[in-house]
């Protein structure tokens, strides 16, 4: 089985064809999704499908790349975390690439989701793009890694170099691999997956975005996750059970999930 350890399936092209998505999913022996937030206001919705779908999992967090958007203090996520299907703080972290000028406000915003994280032990769902100095230095500081009292995490939808994996594996953090390591022009992202070790790697799809191949360039969805787990067997030249193996125990893992509970 297959687990999307990061998609948005609240989004609304996603959220109209839910009874599609499932159905691919169970197609595809995709067992578990877990939906992420990305701002307060959408996190109703988000809450509401994974109270609604059994296998579904939840977050709740505010994305660095919102910026007109509630800010959301240490006891507001520790108060919405509050919830056995909330599994995670995020997604956070820091995005240098979208933003430009005077970003002090997104690394205070990403310091109070870490500070929630260690308060309730949720793990974090961490999103780093053209900032990943910031981003290890911060989580260093705060002490978001295992190894420092934290809960841990994972580094999502990972684009950036081995040497920043190693440092943010070293914390007790996870790399997550979307559909980008499909893609060809992916090279540096294929060594990175190829030298981080199994024992470290989840799949993700970011649905709706960033399908992988076959499917480039269409919405994307959990259920077309297993093309990830496809081209990871591949670059590893391992089985593609060891990979939907491996990954859905680091998934249970990290989420401090019973495989047993959440199959009931």
């Amino acid at each position: 089985m297959y687990i999307d350890s990061h998609c948005h399936i609240n989004f609304p092209e996603l959220a109209a064809k839910m009874p599609e998505i499932l159905a691919k999913m169970a197609e595809n022996k995709v067992t578990h999704a877990l939906c992420v937030s990305v701002d307060l206001p959408d996190f109703p919705q988000v809450l509401e499908l994974a109270k609604t779908y059994p296998h579904i999992y939840a977050s709740v967090g505010v994305h660095p790349d919102y910026e007109d958007t509630p800010e959301p203090t240490v006891d507001d996520l520790i108060r919405l975390s509050d919830h056995p299907k909330i599994i995670a703080i995020g997604e956070t972290g820091l995005d240098y690439f979208r933003l430009k000028g005077d970003l002090e406000w997104q690394r205070e915003r990403f310091r109070r989701h870490i500070r929630a994280s260690r308060a309730t032990g949720k793990p974090l769902i961490i999103h780093t793009r053209a900032a990943s100095e910031d981003t290890i230095k911060i989580m260093l500081e705060e002490g978001a890694g295992t190894n420092a009292g934290g809960a841990g995490g994972v580094m999502h939808c990972f684009t950036e170099s081995l040497a920043v994996a190693e440092a943010a594996i070293q914390m007790g953090f996870y790399i997550s691999f979307s559909g980008i390591v499909t893609f060809k022009s992916a090279k540096d992202l294929q060594a990175v997956a190829l030298a981080v070790p199994l024992e470290h790697i989840l799949i993700e799809t970011d649905s709706p975005y960033l399908a992988p191949v076959p499917h480039r360039g269409k919405m994307n969805e959990p259920g077309l996750v297993i093309h990830v787990a496809e081209y990871l067997a591949n670059l590893k030249g391992v089985p593609l059970t060891t990979i939907a193996q491996q990954t859905t125990d680091n998934f249970f893992t990290l989420f401090k999930l019973s495989p047993e509970a959440a199959n009931a």
